[in-house]
């Protein structure tokens, strides 16, 4: 790893890991519950408990009331579902959209590793290009982190869908997907259903202030980062076109969200994301099913 590659990975592990500490980790342990109560002890009764958990046995053999006493089975497993594709790579000021993925997905990772819960990756465009297992650990979040930045897709294009069905058959069990992506592609509706049946889905919308703004006045020549495409635009025209096609993608993306009973966060790429996720987790404290 040469030394630029370890100072990008060093310095969003040290931001990643500031706010799990201080912000980000109570909130995150609120969330999202265990995956069910695992027996720890037995305890005399007190009155007022339920009679559902009296040890039968117990309390015949000591002639006294005994109760099972149940602690949450805390251990889940986060996968984080990232969009690579070429307009990912699009930023107008301090930053790319993926570099914004990058550090949200790397303050996720770290607050999972500080609730001892495993953390995979998947990143993809119109294919899934890479997947990492879920694992414990902060060596596994360095590697995501670096994988994040550095792995470099082979398309440009985006669909979901392919992402949906490579998650359906790798994870059997129930885990929080957090599908992070600027949604610039028709969701596939029967494939989030099927997934947000069986998994905590969530999904994070990056987006940036300019492309959806469009601050041009005169005709500008643009390219399209997912087919390549150069295109004249005029930008009288244009700027209304794409200031509706954005209200109506995110309003789409908000409501077929809820169709399938999962949530949804816009995110700007130029904007701090750390209160937002604050008010996000506080808000859903406990909602997972």
């Amino acid at each position: 790893m040469g030394p630029e590659i370890f100072r990008r990975i060093r310095k969003i592990e040290i931001t990643a890991k500031k706010l799990a500490d201080e912000t980000m980790t109570g909130v995150y342990h609120s969330a999202f519950k265990g995956r069910g109560q695992e027996f720890q002890d037995i305890r005399e009764y007190i009155e007022g408990d339920d009679s559902r958990i009296i040890d039968w046995n117990v309390t015949a053999r000591m002639n006294r009331t005994f109760v099972k006493n149940f602690s949450e089975e805390r251990e889940l497993s986060v996968l984080l579902l990232v969009d690579i594709s070429g307009s990912s790579q699009f930023g107008s000021k301090k930053q790319t959209k993926r570099e914004m993925m990058t550090e949200i997905s790397a303050l996720l990772g770290f607050m999972a590793v500080k609730n001892h819960d495993k953390t995979g990756l998947l990143l993809f465009t119109d294919k899934v290009e890479h997947y990492v297992p879920p694992r414990k650990g902060v060596k596994h979040i360095l590697r995501i982190i670096r994988d994040l930045l550095y792995f470099k897709p082979t398309s440009r294009s985006s669909d979901l869908k392919c992402a949906l069905d490579y998650l359906g058959g790798v994870r059997k069990k129930k885990c929080i997907c957090f599908i992070i992506s600027d949604f610039l592609f028709p969701l596939p509706m029967h494939e989030l259903a099927l997934t947000a049946k069986k998994h905590d889905v969530i999904s994070f919308c990056i987006t940036d202030e300019c492309e959806q703004s469009f601050p041009f006045s005169d005709p500008v020549m643009l390219r399209d980062l997912e087919t390549g495409e150069m295109r004249l635009v005029d930008a009288a025209n244009a700027k209304e076109r794409v200031s509706q096609y954005f209200v109506t993608k995110n309003q789409t993306l908000r409501e077929s969200m809820r169709k399938v009973e999962s949530d949804c966060l816009f995110i700007n790429s130029n904007d701090s994301y750390e209160k937002k996720l604050r008010i996000f987790f506080k808000k859903r404290k406990g909602k997972s099913r």
